[in-house]
């Protein structure tokens, strides 16, 4: 799955495609609309993300020319532009969904998430590891077939854990993606909400401590 950012502000840019590139995208970025013409050309994307000012003009304009040539790429506007006039032209031009600068990126990621998967090409609504089985679209998650009852919490530090199988997911990670940003999580909440989980996914445990860290996602015994 492809997505193509532009943005002119080179560390902004880096910022974005490292973290959707965490989330397990391919990502193509640029710093222009004469380079996201090219790369638009070249191949298909499951979103395209773009700053509104770019060096060669205004990225409203250019989503209205690709989409009056027939583009359906999914795109999401970032931009510091924030009144109603601007979300509206941008929304006209043919934008699928604008996010006003200065944005966390963990929202950027589902935003980019979600217009893939309307798109239709996207990552399959449903992550799978071993016998255990999370639906995103559904908010569904399933054991050796059996139906768990989670809470928004254990479902979002799932879901994160699954999107990076076999890696080291920090315990600050896991609060910037899984908590509100306006909410200032109390000390250990991230392991009571793992031990919670594991409880409920019950044994063998697939989710291990990583001493000083976070947590892993792998196989039983693993160390």
């Amino acid at each position: 799955m492809r997505v193509l950012v532009v943005e002119d502000d080179e560390n902004m840019r880096t910022a974005v495609a490292a973290e959707l590139r965490g989330a397990g995208f391919e990502v193509v970025d640029v710093g222009d609309l004469f380079a996201a013409d090219q790369a638009l050309r070249q191949g298909e994307f499951a979103c395209a993300v773009f700053d509104r000012k770019l060096p060669d003009g205004d990225a409203i304009d250019y989503v209205h020319r690709i989409r009056v040539a027939g583009s359906a790429v999914p795109v999401l506007f970032l931009t510091g532009l924030d009144s109603a006039a601007a979300r509206v032209a941008g929304f006209a031009a043919g934008g699928d969904d604008y996010l006003v600068k200065p944005f966390r990126v963990a929202e950027m990621t589902a935003r980019v998430v979600n217009l893939a998967r309307r798109a239709g090409t996207g990552r399959s609504t449903v992550l799978r590891f071993m016998d255990i089985e999370l639906d995103t679209a559904r908010r569904q998650t399933k054991r050796g077939g059996v139906l768990l009852t989670l809470s928004d919490k254990e479902f979002a530090v799932l879901e994160h854990l699954m999107l990076r199988p076999e890696q080291v997911v920090t315990r600050a990670y896991l609060v910037e993606h899984c908590w509100d940003a306006a909410t200032e999580p109390v000390a250990n909440v991230v392991d009571r909400v793992v031990t919670r989980l594991r409880a409920k996914l019950h044994a063998p445990n697939v989710i291990h401590p990583v001493r000083g860290t976070g947590y892993r996602l792998a196989a039983p015994g693993a160390s």
